[in-house]
């Protein structure tokens, strides 16, 4: 589909498909095993402005568009998928709601640390009881003179480990809900905030995921971001990017699958043949290839109509919801192709497999996907 793309996209995605594909992969299966963080890979990607591609060159970003991102993240999680949402997470929940929410002053001291990758950000709405209803915040910031005090716990926080800077959710008017919800900035460091359990997961283990936890935590009153009470509305914006981050990440897989299937089909032999012959296999290959380009698609779309700066609210939900499901479907056909091998650690497949699960459930489930464009479609 390399039509649709312009020159300087073009060698935007070959730039990041040598860099992950020499410096990211042999490290993946390693880091994903014993949960280690690519920190080293990580500040190679900020030199080359991978951190912070979308972003102004004014901000210490690389000035390119969205599309160009939906193209690096796609090649990095094809290698590695941990490095893929560490970056996206790093990049679309926290970035994002700075440059496009924050005051100049916050801009000017926040974002250039974050586009060139000196510093990791997260971005913290989830809570125990507050998960798909994003609505049901516990997470109190109270004004105590010239400070806010947080008082709280968020859980299932991406990169938490590592984040030095985080865009956090909290009520300031608990009684008005979902319209009594505020966006802050909260440095690592500050007293009062620690990271509390770190999470073992099925996949993506060398991005970090654990709870951050605020103790009386005080903030200076200049770090709220963008308008009291109007956090709800930052956030809700701030996860139409972020879908289309996460739908990157699943294209990556999605794409990793379906290479590795027909490699695969084409060397192994059965019954004096390569399996390819087979036509058992060459339909699974022909549903794995039709999904993954009809999901390239919807993102290709939705990122286009971010970069126009126009809605795209649904077609972020519709992108993010047939990628990752997209990359679940490839990644089991290709542990079905791969037969008893794909199930030993010997092959990546069952590692593409644990990976895709989560691209479902993350920044909005499948489920929640389908209430925003069931929403839309019914206006």
């Amino acid at each position: 589909m390399n039509y649709l793309l312009s020159e300087e996209q073009k060698m935007v995605e070959i730039m990041v498909e040598k860099f992950a594909r020499e410096e990211i992969a042999p490290q993946a299966r390693a880091n994903q095993a014993q949960e280690i963080f690519p920190a080293e890979i990580i500040k190679k990607a900020g030199a080359l402005g991978l951190m912070g591609i979308a972003y102004p060159a004014e901000y210490g970003g690389s000035g390119m568009d969205y599309i160009s991102y939906m193209l690096a993240i796609e090649q990095i999680s094809r290698y590695c998928a941990s490095t893929g949402v560490i970056i996206s997470a790093h990049s679309s929940l926290c970035i994002d709601p700075i440059y496009r929410f924050g005051s100049e002053e916050q801009k000017q001291k926040y974002l250039p640390s974050l586009c060139k990758g000196e510093k990791i950000g997260c971005f913290a709405l989830t809570e125990p009881a507050a998960g798909s209803d994003a609505g049901g915040l516990k997470t109190v910031a109270v004004l105590a003179n010239d400070h806010w005090v947080l008082n709280g716990v968020k859980n299932f926080i991406s990169n938490a480990c590592e984040a030095e800077v985080a865009v956090i959710m909290a009520l300031t008017e608990p009684a008005q809900k979902t319209r009594g919800i505020s966006a802050f900035i909260v440095e690592k460091g500050t007293p009062g905030f620690s990271i509390g359990k770190k999470e073992h997961k099925l996949g993506i283990g060398a991005c970090s995921t654990a709870e951050l936890i605020f103790e009386d935590c005080a903030i200076p009153k200049a770090n709220l971001l963008g308008e009291i009470n109007k956090g709800f509305k930052i956030a809700m914006i701030t996860l139409d990017g972020g879908r289309l981050g996460i739908a990157s990440q699943a294209l990556g897989i999605a794409r990793a699958a379906l290479e590795d299937a027909c490699k695969y089909a084409k060397e192994r032999e059965q019954f004096n043949q390569p399996i390819a012959n087979f036509q058992a296999i060459q339909w699974m290959i022909a549903d794995m290839c039709t999904e993954y380009e009809a999901a390239w698609l919807l993102t290709y779309r939705a990122s286009l109509l971010k970069d126009k700066g126009v809605n795209y609210s649904k077609e972020a939900a519709m992108a993010k919801l047939k990628a990752s499901e997209t990359a679940s479907f490839c990644a089991n056909k290709a542990m079905q192709i791969h037969g008893g091998y794909g199930y030993t650690k010997e092959f990546d497949v069952e590692r593409y497999l644990r990976d895709a699960k989560i691209t479902e459930i993350y920044e909005g489930t499948s489920e929640i996907m389908r209430a925003i464009i069931a929403g839309a479609c019914l206006k």
